[in-house]
């Protein structure tokens, strides 16, 4: 795959990495290496912890997907965790995706997503600052954070603790005007602690792809299975599930994938109580839409 050095003034050039050097001239980018093709920018960052546990990584696989079958760039840091996943989400749903590094294009790191590298530079791009044979220093990656943003519409952040290097990303996606979006978590660890007190103070929470439609037309409608109503229902006399009723059951649909969701999520998602969601989920497995998995986790059923 060939690697091509833009700078600025280049047609190819990216416009938002120019409103660096608008904040301060030392954050300035004048040149990037990129490898592949640059899809259409700005996208929207998908990031998080490095360690992220298996919700966090499901979520941002679930994202990726979701922004990547919409058409829309999803750009991250290519490390492990939230970030691999977001961009692995998005391949698999056939999408466009932009990785940014922090080290040259030829050092192989981390080294276990060396099969990921080619995925990305076939479907999208890589991109960085750096020269051949920078090594990834610990310093690089904060100041690649700024790219990141850079690139992106709005930052998503999906599970970060509060020393995550993607707070950092949120902090240069706010000076440079973009959208703070992040995935509320569990309130019982630290896991989220961070991404927890982004929305604590302003951040809006990502929920879902229509919670960006303001940015990305794209996103307005959700492609959401359609849940039968039943036949009689004895708390209204018969017909349709009343119209709340089909919009928790739409919007539940919307969240649970393959993959297993806490049920404390949905509930926080939906603005239900546990009795309430426990009666929605009820009726949903009987239908066969959705399955109830053992410690408290919902996923869809398997068709």
């Amino acid at each position: 795959m060939s690697r091509l050095l833009l700078r600025t003034g280049d047609p190819r050039w990216p416009a938002g990495l120019s409103d660096l050097g608008e904040l301060a001239d030392r954050y300035r980018v004048p040149s990037v290496w990129v490898e592949g093709d640059l899809p259409v920018l700005p996208g929207v960052a998908v990031v998080g912890a490095r360690r992220a546990g298996a919700t966090g990584q499901d979520a941002a696989r679930r994202i990726g997907g979701d922004l990547g079958r919409r058409g829309v760039t999803v750009v991250s840091g290519f490390a492990r965790g939230v970030d691999a996943a977001a961009h692995r989400g998005c391949l698999a749903a056939g999408g466009r995706t932009v990785a940014v590094l922090g080290c040259g294009l030829d050092v192989d790191y981390p080294p276990e997503h060396a099969g990921l590298h080619r995925e990305v530079a076939a479907s999208g791009a890589l991109v960085t600052e750096y020269e051949a044979g920078d090594t990834p220093l610990g310093w690089r990656f904060p100041r690649r954070n700024r790219i990141i943003a850079a690139l992106s519409r709005a930052v998503i952040v999906v599970e970060a603790g509060a020393g995550s290097g993607a707070l950092s990303t949120a902090r240069w996606a706010a000076e440079l005007g973009r959208e703070v979006l992040a995935v509320p978590g569990s309130i019982l660890g630290p896991a989220a602690a961070g991404s927890n007190r982004l929305l604590r103070d302003g951040a809006r929470p990502y929920l879902d792809a229509s919670d960006l439609a303001d940015l990305f037309p794209e996103c307005a409608a959700l492609s959401v299975p359609a849940v039968r109503p039943k036949a009689v229902h004895a708390r209204d006399g018969g017909g349709s599930p009343p119209l709340a009723a089909r919009d928790h059951a739409s919007r539940l649909l919307a969240l649970v994938d393959s993959e297993p969701v806490p049920r404390e999520l949905i509930a926080r998602a939906l603005g239900l109580l546990p009795s309430g969601l426990a009666v929605l989920l009820g009726e949903l497995e009987l239908e066969g839409h959705v399955r109830n998995l053992p410690g408290g986790l919902v996923a869809r059923a398997r068709w």
